[in-house]
Parts: C-alpha cells; structure tokens; sequence
C-alpha cells in the first residue's frame, strides 16, 4: 500500500452502499460525472496510485468483473451497443483521483460523451516506445 497524505474519496467507498458489484480484489460503483449514462468505475480494493501500479491479480479481477458488468449493461438496456473501456494513468494523462480505476462508459447510437483531454497538443506528443 502507497503512503496517503490526505482521504482518497475511492477508499472511503469501499464497503459503503454506492458499491455495486464485486469481485475479490476490486469493486464498481456508478461514476459521479459520468460520460454516458450507466458509466460504472471498477476500483481496486487496496490503494494503489493506477492501473500500472495494480498486481496481476487485481488486473484480472478488474477483467473479469469489468465482462460480467458490461453483460449485465447490455442485457438490462437493449440500447447500449458498444463500450469504452480506459484508465487514466497520472495527472498529465488525465487521471483526477490518484487511486487506480478502470472506465466502463456504455455506448449507444448516436451518443457524444464529453471527454476530458489533457494538456498540450496532438502535435506536442511524442511517442515513448516504437
């Protein structure tokens, strides 16, 4: 577990009514800004900073509860026809509460999500690996 100088509003949800699903080492609640309606985050159950920090096992468990999450979107509303499915990792990516969760943002026909973007432009990135 990473040092916390201050409440991380992830922890607190851990247990609490707003859960909705589990699974072993992660947890999913309904995301307070959503994109889409039915915008779900799967949450790490132990602190950790982001997806690149979670364990093997909490990325599998992330995995599985994030397909027996989107069966159960699509199974309970016919009009969600795809998915977006992301983490952001680091402040400079985007990421705004530094506890690692992953995105599960139904789609549907003709939807526009409002997306975040973070700083600079296309053009100033550079690839780190080719």
């Amino acid at each position: 577990m990473e040092p916390r100088t201050d409440p991380c509003p992830f922890c607190a949800l851990l247990g609490s009514a707003g859960m909705v699903a589990e699974h072993k080492t992660v947890f999913a609640v309904f995301d307070i800004a959503p994109f889409t309606p039915g915008h779900l985050l799967v949450i790490t159950k132990r602190h950790t900073n982001n997806y690149l920090t979670m364990t093997p096992e909490e990325r599998t468990d992330a995995g599985e509860l994030l397909k027996e999450l989107s069966e159960k979107t699509v199974g309970s509303d016919p009009t969600v026809l795809g998915f977006n499915v992301g983490s952001n990792c680091g402040e400079a990516a985007g990421q705004s509460v530094m506890h690692a969760h992953i995105h599960l943002v139904p789609r549907r026909r003709g939807d526009r999500p409002r997306w975040g973007r973070a700083r600079g432009s296309r053009s100033e990135s550079r690839p780190v690996v080719s």
